[in-house]
């Protein structure tokens, strides 16, 4: 076994079948709360969530909400004005162009308002079990560090990780990657002490 792949295997023991951290019940709920995720914490959204899906069920009562209203019960998220707009437009063009139900490509998707390639794909690797691998911050750091990317460019760091991990393991990866970098791998000063793959991890900066 190659070291890539030994590191993958090492992730999958430490970190099996973990999930996503934000809370949702179908395709509808998992597009708004990833668009929210952006520049807040999941923790966050989650407590924004509970009331909002309560208020909007799915895209035809956020099609019709009034902004202002969107905006309070969004306020704590960060850039929540923005978002706000983004959550209305979103769900009128998935009532307007797709009879109401959440697209599965990652084409449609990205037509949608809020949506660019990293929401698109994590609507489609957890709301419909479909091969795709999301890059957020977490991913692209830890992916960096350990060798298997070499780019801040969130689409070329999927495009190298894609080429090391298995098409089967990607969803699943994904999630690794990013528990290991809350975890472990993180920003400021990394756990290396207690990491899984410090023997196999390239990264020069080891808080040791």
């Amino acid at each position: 076994m190659d070291k890539n792949q030994e590191i993958i295997e090492r992730l999958r023991k430490e970190y099996g079948n973990t999930e996503s951290a934000l809370h949702y019940e179908n395709p509808y709920e998992l597009l708004v709360a990833t668009i929210l995720a952006a520049q807040c914490t999941d923790v966050r959204v989650n407590i924004v969530t509970k009331d909002l899906f309560k208020r909007y069920p799915s895209p035809k009562e956020l099609a019709g909400a009034d902004l202002a209203e969107v905006e309070g019960y969004i306020k704590t998220c960060g850039l929540y004005k923005n978002k706000a707009k983004n959550l209305i437009a979103c769900a009128q063009r998935i009532m307007s162009e797709y009879g109401g139900i959440v697209p599965h490509t990652e084409e449609e998707l990205t037509t949608l308002a809020g949506v660019g390639r990293k929401t698109a794909n994590v609507v489609l690797a957890f709301a419909f079990g479909l091969p795709a691998f999301p890059v957020d911050t977490h991913v692209r750091r830890v992916s960096n560090r350990i060798g298997f990317a070499h780019s801040n460019d969130p689409d070329k760091v999927e495009e190298e990780d894609k080429k090391i991990i298995r098409k089967e393991d990607w969803s699943q990866a994904h999630h690794w990657l990013i528990w290991h970098g809350r975890r472990v791998c993180k920003a400021q000063k990394p756990l290396c002490g207690s990491c899984c793959i410090e023997d196999l991890c390239p990264y020069p900066n080891k808080n040791l």
